[in-house]
């Protein structure tokens, strides 16, 4: 027994040192100016990333190419990254004004900008974490064009397997295949793979977009085209960081403006005096849950409250959401679409326009007009930017006539999805405080979020600590499983908490800006277990079993800020 103890916690160390090595050379990369991702300047990268073998990464150490971790990594790269040689990591440089199409991956807000055949452009503006990502996700994707080498190139010379060129005729056929064909084509492609004909198939449609229903094929083709082009030719692919984003990186550009925005808004609404709740939400949940019952209780007249929000969730029922969105905007919500870079847009609401009876279970008194909250939505940050938005908008606001007003902040709200260590997925996390991963900085707080306030709802409520990751794509295992173990009962990892507590506690604690007696609220939902094999984040996304757990979050903390 207590060599197995040591034995797990040598390989949670050895993944602990694997991470910290991973971002002080990505940090070193970043002020060297480039590196070559598959060259001996990558080689640290690659090191790190195998030692590691992170969840969702899956297969990364085998031959076998990683499929689900490929899709994963895909859907969070701009569309034709795999056909780039050079990938240029650059600030907000003007591409937007240029005839360049801006090309947004589905599943993170990033704009890029294909420059020509072999350039990629990707704006970085929401800091560190961005391109921490960024640069692990394309190692990762790179290390696995490598594997497919193996399997496809016969000599030194480049002679290649029938396997590779049928693969490569289905590409250059440039038009819809037909069902043989395909089929063909992804026999010769399994065999590449190192994978069965039946797991090809299955991730195949995945993959595929309206404009290229073959585009699994194509990814897999320009992978190992470019890699056997570093191998035979040594043609390198390169990744550089333009002098402009290196130059603004950590100086709050993006976040300086998008807080006075809204404080500029506030102020012209005669709204920066009265008492402000912030809550860091998605864009939905918190409209819907003050407008949708209402709204939509003649047309959904038999529906729950939570069969309201299923409905809503729905991509289906456009009118629906557009309905509540019309109501919200007649009662005054007022929507702020980001411009800054950030790409956190933002709502608030004038409780002095709103029904609110739905949610108002204890009514302690009535509130004048002057003291009726005013709720401030802000989407999710990504990472480090967590700090840098919140720094920012705590900050006093100086109007035109250099007048300073404070901000009233009464309290600050955290909701979101997270991974958690125990239990499954859309299980409700309370946190009492963020360890910082790879510091020694934890943050303590008293969260007015309690287990009670779930009792009776049917769902696993869990709480304890919360650790705040550099990246959820590089954890694994053992260090999670070390952290769950541990005297430190870790429930759960996400990316902002700590960033976020961090610029609670200098703007109450230190700077004055707003009052140290500023009320914070933390609850996550869990979107995945990643110490559970087949429940990463890889594995595929919560669908309606969020919904519940979302707007059950939401409507406790509108209870307390409303009440």
């Amino acid at each position: 027994m207590t060599k197995i103890t040591t034995h797990n916690r040598t390989r949670a160390q050895e993944s602990s040192n694997a991470i910290e090595r991973m971002y002080i050379t990505m940090r070193h990369l970043f002020n060297r100016g480039f590196y070559k991702p598959m060259g001996v300047s990558g080689e640290t990268l690659r090191e790190a990333l195998l030692t590691l073998r992170p969840e969702i990464y899956g297969s990364i150490a085998e031959d076998k190419l990683e499929l689900q971790g490929l899709l994963y990594v895909i859907e969070r790269l701009p569309n034709g990254i795999e056909e780039c040689r050079y990938i240029n990591l650059t600030s907000d440089e003007g591409y937007s004004k240029s005839h360049f199409k801006v090309i947004i991956p589905p599943k993170r807000r990033r704009n890029c900008y294909r420059i020509d055949d072999e350039q990629m452009n990707i704006e970085i503006t929401r800091g560190r974490s961005e391109i921490y990502d960024i640069l692990t996700h394309l190692t990762f994707l790179y290390v696995e064009s490598h594997k497919i080498i193996k399997r496809v190139v016969i000599d030194d010379n480049g002679a290649v397997t029938r396997d590779w060129r049928k693969l490569e005729e289905a590409v250059q056929k440039n038009s819809d295949l037909s069902e043989k064909d395909r089929e063909i084509a992804l026999t010769h492609t399994a065999n590449i793979l190192g994978r069965t004909f039946s797991e090809v198939s299955a991730i195949y449609p995945q993959f595929a977009t309206k404009e290229n229903p073959n585009r699994f094929l194509n990814i897999i083709y320009y992978l190992g085209k470019i890699a056997m082009q570093e191998v035979v030719e040594d043609n390198k692919r390169v990744i550089t960081f333009s002098p402009v984003l290196r130059e603004r990186l950590g100086h709050h550009i993006h976040g300086e403006i998008w807080a006075n925005t809204i404080k500029k808004t506030l102020h012209s609404k005669n709204l920066l005096e009265r008492p402000i709740h912030i809550i860091s939400a998605n864009m939905h949940s918190v409209m819907n849950t003050l407008f949708a019952p209402l709204v939509l209780k003649n047309e959904l007249k038999k529906a729950t409250t939570l069969q309201i929000f299923e409905q809503l969730s729905n991509s289906q029922n456009v009118q629906l959401r557009n309905k509540v969105e019309k109501a919200a905007k007649n009662c005054g919500m007022i929507f702020i679409e980001d411009s800054s870079g950030t790409n956190i847009d933002v709502q608030i609401f004038d409780a002095t326009q709103i029904d609110c009876s739905h949610l108002i279970t204890n009514r302690v008194k009535e509130n004048s007009k002057e003291e009726k909250p005013v709720i401030l939505v802000m989407d999710y940050a990504f990472g480090e930017q967590a700090y840098e938005t919140m720094d920012e908008l705590l900050k006093p606001y100086k109007c035109e006539k250099q007048n300073t007003h404070l901000l009233n902040v009464k309290s600050i709200s955290i909701m979101g999805k997270a991974g958690i260590l125990e239990g499954g997925k859309g299980d409700i996390m309370i946190p009492n405080a963020h360890l910082f991963e790879g510091t020694a900085d934890n943050y303590p707080f008293n969260n007015q979020l309690k287990m009670s306030n779930f009792e009776g709802e049917n769902l696993k409520v869990y709480e304890g600590s919360m650790i705040s990751v550099l990246g959820t794509s590089l954890q694994n295992k053992d260090i999670l499983k070390f952290f769950h173990d541990s005297t430190w009962n870790v429930i759960g990892l996400e990316m902002e908490g700590a960033h976020y507590q961090k610029a609670i506690q200098a703007a109450s604690k230190i700077r004055g800006s707003i009052s140290n007696s500023v009320k914070v609220r933390y609850a996550y939902y869990a979107s995945d277990n990643p110490l559970e094999t087949g429940s990463t984040l890889a594995s595929g996304g919560l669908g309606m079993t969020g919904v519940k757990p979302t707007y059950l979050i939401t409507e406790k903390i509108l209870e307390q800020i409303l009440s």
